[in-house]
């Protein structure tokens, strides 16, 4: 791995913008940073949640000739569909109900400065085609009017999930993901930079002591091991939310590894962490919890099936169905994924068991995964009575995916 900058250099950097670690994997993203601040070129910085892709926006800005301009973080996902052209390019007076005067976007008012992009991914398409057109000819729109104004405006761009598999579904257009994707940066995830965990844990650690007034709190070395082969999938921001915890809560001062695991979370560290590919995390989690669903409402019916096949006198069928059911179970365990070419099985119900010559009616399950979705999302929202926040993260996916999807489903509340 090639070193983009000096130790010297990456050194002064990290202590002005208080980034830890030693590891090659950030020292490389680091260099990079440093060496692509000093050109205008359109940056995209990938990486897990909580790895601290703002701060790498910041050197970069810091670093660039534009660093006494203005500069402004986004979060993309954060900004109502309904709004967020406003939001970055301006509107007019009157060019929508509650417009009572006109406004100026960001693209507007940081001109000359940079741009943070975060969550690039929820960027609605609209709005994507009118992102593209200022990328490539520094112009825009204000909603609401007709005149073409002009920008000098730098775009960094940040996701967590993976912009190419958006493009493929159909969720991100490829020119601005081409556009965007100038220079990549990938921040590494917490779990490859093991050397850096007990270092940032002490910085943490000395933070939270001076902030609530106590002694900063000590591991024992086998709470040192546990947190280094703990995964992380919360990074940085869950590691020092854990570090606030025990400062906060533990009684001594001196955590050996049983405290310690009463603030991780209930995941096996000693085990390689089982990971999907990289992809749209809340598609993906939405995904699992529907095909769940799906197999358990397969084994309600299978149960049915079983019971009144059983007192019709047809003993063999069900024993084969089960068979058949555990079958596909074990496949849905070991992969996630609907059994592939599969025909659905008919449940048929007797009318009269004690004739020989009997009619039977055919129900056939609906596996939809539209109506699943839309059912579940419903009893989600039933649960949390309708505070879309919790049904959310109950669901597993974010809160404007949510949005988006009572809308499509038309779900009333």
């Amino acid at each position: 791995m090639e070193i983009l900058a000096n130790n010297t250099e990456l050194t002064g950097i990290k202590q002005r913008f208080g980034i830890i670690g030693n590891s090659p994997a950030l020292n490389y993203v680091l260099g990079l940073a440093v060496r692509v601040a000093s050109t205008d070129l359109t940056v995209l910085i990938t990486g897990e949640s909580g790895v601290g892709k703002e701060i790498f926006s910041k050197v970069i800005h810091a670093m660039s000739p534009r660093k006494h301009n203005p500069f402004i973080a986004i979060n993309c996902g954060a900004i109502p569909e309904g709004t967020i052209d406003s939001e970055l390019f301006g509107h007019e007076k009157g060019a929508f109900t509650g417009a009572v005067d006109t406004r100026k976007g960001y693209f507007e008012t940081v001109s000359g400065g940079t741009i943070f992009l975060d969550e690039i991914g929820e960027m609605p398409l609209n709005t994507q085609a009118r992102l593209l057109r200022v990328l490539e000819s520094g112009e825009f729109i204000k909603v609401g009017s007709s005149k073409v104004q002009k920008t000098d405006v730098r775009v960094i761009a940040a996701t967590n999930v993976d912009l190419g598999d958006y493009v493929a579904r159909g969720k991100f257009r490829e020119d601005l993901y081409y556009r965007l994707n100038t220079v990549p940066i990938k921040v590494p995830p917490l779990r490859e930079r093991k050397g850096d965990i007990y270092l940032l844990f002490r910085k943490f650690a000395v933070d939270f002591a001076e902030k609530y007034r106590t002694t900063p709190i000590r591991l024992t070395p086998d709470a040192v091991k546990l947190l280094e082969e703990y995964a992380w999938p919360g990074n940085v921001r869950e590691l020092k939310n854990v570090t606030e915890q025990i400062s906060v809560l533990s009684m001594s001062k001196e955590i050996n590894a049983e405290e310690l695991k009463k603030y991780l979370h209930p995941v096996k560290s000693n085990l390689p962490a089982i990971r999907l590919p990289e992809s749209d995390a809340s598609y993906m989690t939405e995904r699992e919890i529907l095909y769940k669903l799906l197999f358990e409402m397969r084994k309600d019916l299978n149960d049915m099936k079983s019971f009144v096949l059983r007192n019709t006198g047809f003993s063999d069928i069900p024993k084969r169905e089960e068979d058949k059911f555990a079958s596909d179970s074990a496949d849905y365990g070991s992969a996630i994924a609907p059994p592939s070419g599969e025909a659905r099985v008919p449940l048929v119900i007797n009318a009269n068991s004690t004739e020989e010559s009997q009619e039977a009616q055919e129900v056939e399950e609906s596996l939809s995964i539209a109506e699943k979705e839309k059912e579940l999302i419903f009893k989600a929202l039933k649960k949390h009575n309708g505070r879309r926040k919790d049904a959310a993260r109950d669901l597993g996916i974010s809160e404007r995916t949510l949005y988006r999807k009572i809308k499509e489903y038309e779900i009333q509340e």
